[in-house]
């Protein structure tokens, strides 16, 4: 700390004048509060329907709760974002995304638009409903703090060089959940394929600019870690500003719901489960006790 600021801070009325001082301040790296603050809401979207709005730096992690019928929308600024995305029920978060489902039951392996993200119970908690990248990854999971360590030299949650893990679970115990509770997870914005001899090969990223957009069925939290892919190639850390923006959306919940048989018996299937279990839930709203 500088000798200026030290002064400035020396005593409790000082340090209450100068943390006051900061009301109003934002970088571009802090999430917008209310979110309908947010200066480029999506074309078509009004301002009070936005419910987050946040600028991730690489390295760095964020989570919120999220309701039923939200459309998220996440966007690689400069083509070295990766979002490593985990999805817990917030009404019953021991159901949380199992990557293993999302891949088998749809009948395949690689992320696009259409594809559910399904939890352990056969219930959808969102779809991906848009997508500019399609460079993703349902199969490596994130980075771990050894992984890390070899790599760039440091790894822990507050390093220059953080490991995917070690941000979630910071985000998991903000909304009461462990580290038990951050199992494998899906990655946006660094693509792998595997190839004929069944090695997992990086495909990188698909460029700046590039977003993915996804309508939540459930109440959900997101935890979203931005930080480099275990197949990241560079020798160096280099992960960039991830775009986070969620606006209210039931319209185009119900419009996915219209349309759910024709994206396959699969998912259709999976859709009926997870309508199945809200409606018995919410059942008995608006019934006279």
């Amino acid at each position: 700390m500088s000798s200026s600021s030290t002064s400035t801070t020396s005593t409790t009325a000082a340090a209450r004048a100068h943390a006051r001082a900061q009301a109003g301040t934002h970088t571009a790296a802090m999430p917008v509060v209310p979110a309908s603050l947010w200066p480029t809401p999506p074309a078509g979207v009004d301002a009070d329907r936005l419910t987050w709005a946040e600028t991730v730096p690489g390295g760095r992690y964020t989570s919120k709760v999220l309701d039923r019928g939200t459309r998220l929308r996440l966007t690689d600024i400069e083509g070295r974002a990766c979002a490593h995305l985990l999805l817990w029920r917030a009404d019953a978060p021991w159901e949380r995304l199992n990557t293993a489902d999302t891949v088998k039951v749809p009948w395949q392996a690689y992320l696009g638009t259409g594809h559910p993200l399904l939890d352990d119970q056969g219930r959808v908690l969102a779809t991906i409903v848009a997508d500019t990248s399609g460079h993703h990854d349902a199969l490596c999971g994130t980075t771990t703090r050894a992984q890390n360590e070899a790599r760039y030299g440091a790894g822990t949650a507050h390093s220059d060089s953080p490991a995917g893990r070690e941000l979630l679970v910071l985000a998991a115990l903000k909304h009461g959940l462990g580290p038990r509770d951050v199992g494998p997870g899906v990655s946006f914005f660094h693509g792998v394929r595997a190839d004929d001899a069944g090695q997992l090969v990086s495909t990188g990223s698909a460029g700046p600019g590039t977003a993915i957009e996804l309508i939540l069925h459930l109440p959900v939290i997101v935890a979203i870690a931005n930080t480099a892919h275990p197949l990241d190639e560079a020798p160096t850390f280099e992960t960039s500003d991830l775009e986070v923006l969620a606006w209210s959306a039931p319209a185009d919940l119900a419009d996915l719901a219209a349309r759910a048989e024709t994206i396959g018996p699969e998912y259709e299937r999976a859709h009926r489960n997870t309508e199945d279990v809200w409606t018995a839930l919410h059942l008995t709203e608006g019934v006279p006790a």
